[in-house]
C-alpha cells in the first residue's frame, strides 16, 4: 500500500497545484474580460450615452489641443460634477456647442459666466491658440478632469478593434476553457491510475495471505 499512499500524494499535490494556477488565471484574465466586455457593449449599445461608475468617467483623448497637460491616446477619467462647482482653470469634458451632439471635448475653462441664470464657460484647449468658437452651456458638462492614464487610450481602442477583441477576450476565454478541461482529464487520469493500481495491490495482498494460509495449512 506503501507505493500507492506516495503516488496518491503525489496526485493530490498536483492537483493542488493546477488549482493555484487556475485561480491565478482568473484573477488576471476575468477582470481583463469584463473590463473588455463592458468596453465592447458601451461602444456598440450606448454609443449616445457617456456613462460611468460611482461618478467616474474613462474617456480616450484623440487629439493634441490639451498639449502638454493631456496627450492624444490618454485614457482620461472625469469626476461628474455641478456646473455651479467649475472653476476658471478646471479641465472640463463637455458636449461639443459645435458638434454633431454626441462628441465629446476637453478643454480648460478660462471664463465662467451665467445666461438666465445657468453657468455658461468659455473654452480653450491649452495648445490652441484662440479660445473655442462656442460658449458651453452648464447642461452640456460631462465631467471635471481629475486624472490621465498615459497611452492607456490607445490600448482602450484596440480592445474594441477586431483583433483587440480576439487577443483580449476571445484568447483568454478559450484558455480558460482549455485549462480547465485538460485540468480535468488529468484529474481523472490520475484517479483511474490511483485506483488501478490500488486494486492491484490488494488483488497482490490477497494472494499473499492465500498463500501463506495455505503453507500454514501444511504444517
Amino acid at each position: 500500500m506503501g507505493d500507492v499512499t506516495k503516488e496518491k500524494k503525489k496526485t493530490s499535490l498536483r492537483h493542488k497545484i493546477g488549482t493555484i494556477i487556475g485561480a491565478i488565471l482568473c484573477i488576471i484574465l476575468i477582470p481583463i474580460l469584463i473590463i473588455n466586455i463592458t468596453l465592447i457593449t458601451k461602444t456598440y449599445i450606448m454609443k449616445e450615452k457617456i456613462s460611468g461608475i460611482g461618478g467616474f468617467v474613462p474617456l480616450v483623448v484623440l487629439t493634441d489641443s490639451m498639449y502638454p497637460t493631456i496627450q492624444s491616446g490618454d485614457l482620461v477619467i472625469y469626476h461628474t460634477a455641478k456646473a455651479e462647482d467649475v472653476q476658471e482653470g478646471d479641465i472640463i469634458a463637455f458636449f461639443d456647442p459645435a458638434g454633431d451632439g454626441d462628441s465629446v471635448v476637453t478643454h480648460r475653462v478660462i471664463e465662467k459666466t451665467s445666461e438666465g441664470g445657468q453657468p455658461v464657460f468659455r473654452t480653450q484647449g491649452d495648445a490652441n491658440n484662440t479660445p473655442d468658437e462656442l460658449p458651453v452651456p452648464g447642461d452640456q458638462l460631462v465631467g471635471v478632469y481629475r486624472m490621465r492614464i498615459a497611452g492607456a487610450g490607445n490600448a482602450a481602442m484596440f480592445l474594441q478593434s477586431p483583433s483587440g477583441l480576439i487577443i483580449c477576450v476571445v484568447i483568454p476565454l478559450l484558455l480558460l476553457i482549455s485549462y480547465d478541461m485538460i485540468r480535468r482529464r488529468i484529474y481523472e487520469k490520475n484517479r483511474k491510475q490511483n485506483t488501478e493500481a490500488m486494486l492491484k495491490e490488494l488483488e497482490e495482498l490477497r494472494a499473499q495471505n492465500a498463500e501463506d494460509e495455505k503453507r500454514k495449512g501444511e504444517f
